[in-house]
């Protein structure tokens, strides 16, 4: 069956903090074989594993043609506007070469001790129907929703008035 586009490959590596130079020469390889993408895990709570945009800023200057990508990026310990930033500018430096994957996080025991000073979860039940918890470190994999503290909130908006104003 045709689906109108190429198929295309690409490799999910292990960036282990123990191995720096071997996960990097799995990158070039990776690009040597002709894959179209090369994508790490982003466990920022994990210290046996290399931070994820650090390494994808060293791959981009070691390689030339493949695409890289946080896989997937953890959205609740990085502000968004951060990650924007960051991914906007790499994918200038390399050239346009930045995908990115996205996602809230599988693994909540590590995530939750770093969010519980600045976030209240709110847990929904299959029926729809919240309750606030302080203890939010076994929330509903079905459905969760962070909700933003909000002095947190106030300190992080972003202005889109004109400056001086």
């Amino acid at each position: 069956m045709n689906y109108g586009h190429k198929l295309e490959f690409g490799t999910f590596i292990t960036p282990k903090s123990a191995t720096p130079d071997h996960v990097v020469a799995l990158a070039k390889r990776s690009e040597d074989l002709g894959y179209t993408l090369v994508s790490f895990q982003d466990h920022p709570y994990q210290p046996a594993l290399l931070d994820t945009w650090t390494l994808l800023s060293w791959v981009a200057g070691k390689t030339e043609r493949i695409q890289i990508a946080p896989n997937v990026l953890n959205l609740p310990l990085r502000p968004p506007i951060m990650i924007a930033h960051a991914a906007a500018s790499l994918d200038l430096l390399s050239n346009g070469r930045v995908s990115l994957g996205l996602g809230a996080g599988a693994f909540w025991d590590p995530v939750v001790p770093h969010l519980e000073p600045h976030f209240r979860v709110i847990r929904f039940d299959q029926r729809g129907i919240g309750a606030t918890s302080t203890d939010c470190r076994k929330p509903s994999r079905r459905s969760s929703m962070i909700e933003i503290d909000e002095k947190i909130a106030a300190n992080s908006r972003i202005s889109t008035s004109e400056p001086g104003k």
